[in-house]
């Protein structure tokens, strides 16, 4: 290694000296996460605006049991589809009951609260105002947060770490107030339903209908009990742990652990698990997770901008740092993540598919693609029932669904069934690993979703007698999702993708000296042309008034050349459809990831200004709040497609891409003004 990486990651720890309600702190291993407010733990709940969180991979619930209504008993609208007619699950209709039980589970559940209760000489409970003299920092490399703060006169530090392999939670105070049974430390539990909207916290968790769970304590001894949590079919465990003092139960789902008597310090662990968790210690949690920060640090990518004149360069800096370690908590489980990660439900908890490039496709850039490869397995688990969802719609191959549970089932949606760009997503993350681990064992690890995926593709695309191409749609809706399923044609993003993923599956059945689907080659070489007017590409075919009237959400066209090599664009005509998109779109209402998007276009347009300009344009989605989350409104305070994307368009601009005809830094400018020094990083597609 050349650069002094711990330097580069230390400057940007997250250090707070008021309370963020946005922007809590969060810890995890990529499996688990637990977010924190001023005091280390969750004690100011309701003063923050992003719900403070602990959740994990595998806890998720079905309302009432599993099972209480499947995908055929809700209504599907049928759609002309080139003489015959599809189902798609859009409108509820009259199985309001079916379709919204389908759409809100399974979700992922908020596993528990930990806290302290702050009290004042009255008895009566603090209030987070009343807070003097915070500090807290996240130590990046150990991936630990220490929490002071003085109440009452009294200080108070904390230090709350993440095991690095259990989920289990750390916990050290050291205050008087322990001694004065004033700091205790409290588990409360929530009831596991969601309704309504995705992400109201008002909503979801609820801390009333405590008889909508039970929470039993097991295997109880002076110093640590095993609670089992049960809520319909479903259910896990908790264990605490702690060195001195005592544990109540203090609620139907609450306990309390208090300190020694005359003891001013307080130490324990909290652990959540599918069954019995492990035993662990503070001080071993706090080991662990040193043990893995560095060593995650120490490997992969890293880049070094500190010597850049741009004013800009530490504040990019910054972003690339915290959008590495809050990826490495949030989007790097066993199966894709939902939009918010591990920090508080979106969407019910459930994941979006076609966002799972942008939430992983930065790991094998930035050299770590083992934390894309579990989560690619899980495609590999959900197969047949993506055969099952192309079958039904008189498909072949496997279709891919949008939004989805741990289970894979498809999600009836307003938008969601149908969408397609997600369905190359799994075919391109699968190449990216393999030209970091270019051997058989990952061609054939992947093979099935990779083959599968192209054979829906080309069973999909329609072909276009007159014009002698193949078309796609409609029924679609492209990724600028403010189009109608019934009117969309040939996206030009969603066209170029489907070209570049079946070459993915001809080159893969060529490695593996099998024979190819012959229908791949075809299709791909005969693909529509991508729908333009007056020099600019538009939003589809249909849509002539793209840049007056629909001129919202993702500029997605730009994505043809940027995300992907761009075989089918006319630079001049895309050159001329940046600029427009640049000036006359309505920025407000894009998202995240459309900022890092179109920084790729204009870096393989030979635009690095442009690049640099779209990656920190001063706009509402666009924002990164302290604790690296890139922000979009309120109820969406925490985006990780935004810090993804990212990752992905830095790598790109750094390192470079497949064809770029410049060397080293080509998507930086060479103004003077940029210092890019980087390590360990590896080429776009």
């Amino acid at each position: 290694m050349i650069l002094n990486r711990k330097e580069i990651v230390s400057r940007h720890n997250p250090v707070l000296t008021k309370p963020e309600p946005l922007a809590p702190l969060s810890i995890g291993n990529g499996r688990f996460g637990f977010s924190v407010d001023a005091t280390g733990l969750q004690t100011f709940y309701d003063d923050y605006e992003t719900p403070l969180g602990t959740q994990s991979n595998w806890g998720w619930h079905y309302t009432g049991g599993r099972g209480v209504y499947s995908e055929n008993e809700i209504a599907y609208q049928m759609y002309e589809t080139y003489g015959r007619k599809v189902g798609y699950p859009m409108k509820p209709e009259d199985k309001a009951e079916a379709y919204h039980w389908l759409r809100q589970n399974p979700h992922r559940l908020q596993l528990g609260r930990i806290a302290f209760r702050l009290l004042r000489e009255d008895g009566s409970e603090a209030r987070l105002s009343e807070l003097e003299r915070l500090r807290q920092e996240l130590d990046l490399w150990t991936g630990i947060v220490r929490s002071e703060f003085v109440f009452d006169g009294r200080p108070v530090a904390v230090v709350t770490s993440c095991h690095g392999v259990q989920d289990a939670v750390g916990v050290r105070v050291s205050s008087p107030l322990i001694a004065e049974n004033r700091l205790q430390l409290f588990v409360r539990f929530p009831a596991p339903d969601m309704t309504n909207t995705a992400w109201a916290k008002s909503v979801f968790p609820d801390w009333g209908n405590d008889d909508r769970h039970r929470t039993e304590a097991d295997a109880e001894s002076a110093t640590s009990v095993v609670l089992r949590r049960t809520m319909d079919d479903d259910g896990y465990r908790v264990r605490l742990e702690w060195t001195a003092g005592a544990l109540e139960r203090t609620g139907a789902h609450e306990f309390t652990l208090r300190g020694a008597k005359g003891a001013d310090r307080l130490e324990c662990t909290v652990g959540f698990a599918p069954g019995d968790p492990a035993r662990t210690s503070a001080e071993e949690a706090e080991s662990s997770s040193a043990e893995r920060w560095s060593s995650f640090w120490e490997s992969g990518g890293a880049v070094d901008l500190s010597g850049s004149a741009d004013e800009r360069a530490h504040e990019l800096e910054r972003r690339v740092v915290l959008s590495q370690y809050l990826t490495a908590i949030h989007s790097a489980g066993t199966m894709p993540p939902q939009e918010t990660g591990l920090m508080y439900n979106s969407w019910f908890g459930k994941m979006h598919l076609e966002m799972h490039w942008w939430h992983a496709a930065h790991f094998p850039l930035w050299g770590r693609a083992s934390l894309l490869k579990d989560s690619m397995d899980w495609y590999n688990s959900i197969l047949p029932l993506a055969k099952e969802l192309a079958a039904s719609q008189g498909y072949e191959g496997a279709r891919w669904p949008k939004m989805v549970g741990f289970d894979g089932v498809q999600s009836p949606s307003p938008v969601a069934p149908g969408l397609i760009w997600q369905q190359p997503h799994p075919m391109t993350l699968a190449e990216l690993i393999h030209r970091i681990e270019p051997n058989r064992k990952t061609l054939e690890r992947y093979a099935d979703l990779v083959f599968q995926s192209a054979d829906f593709m080309v069973s999909y695309a329609h072909w276009n007698e007159e014009r002698k191409s193949f078309d796609l749609g409609p029924p679609l809706i492209p990724a600028q999702e403010c189009h109608s399923l019934h009117e969309s044609m040939n996206p030009p993003y969603e066209v170029e993708y489907w070209k570049y993923g079946l070459e993915i599956a001809l080159r893969w059945a060529e490695r593996l000296q099998v024979r190819s689907n012959p229908a791949w080659a075809k299709v791909a070489g005969a693909m529509a042309p991508l729908p333009q007017r007056n020099g600019v590409y538009l939003a589809h075919e249909r849509c002539p008034d793209t840049f007056t009237l629909k001129n919202r959400d993702h500029p997605s066209m730009v994505g043809a050349l940027g995300l992907l090599p761009g075989t089918l664009v006319d630079k001049d005509v895309m050159r001329n459809t940046l600029r427009k998109v640049q000036s006359d779109w309505q920025w407000e209402s894009a998202w995240g990831w459309d900022f890092p998007m179109c920084a790729m276009t204009a870096a393989r347009l030979g635009d690095a200004e442009t690049a640099v300009d779209f990656l920190l344009m001063e706009a509402t989605k666009n924002t990164y709040l302290p604790n690296g989350h890139n922000y979009q409104r309120p109820g969406l305070t925490a985006y990780l497609p935004g810090n993804g994307g990212l990752l992905i368009a830095v790598a790109m601009m750094a390192c470079g891409w497949d064809g770029a005809e410049t060397g080293d830094c080509p998507g930086f400018p060479r103004n003077g003004r940029w210092s890019v020094r980087w390590e360990g990083l590896h080429p776009l597609i």
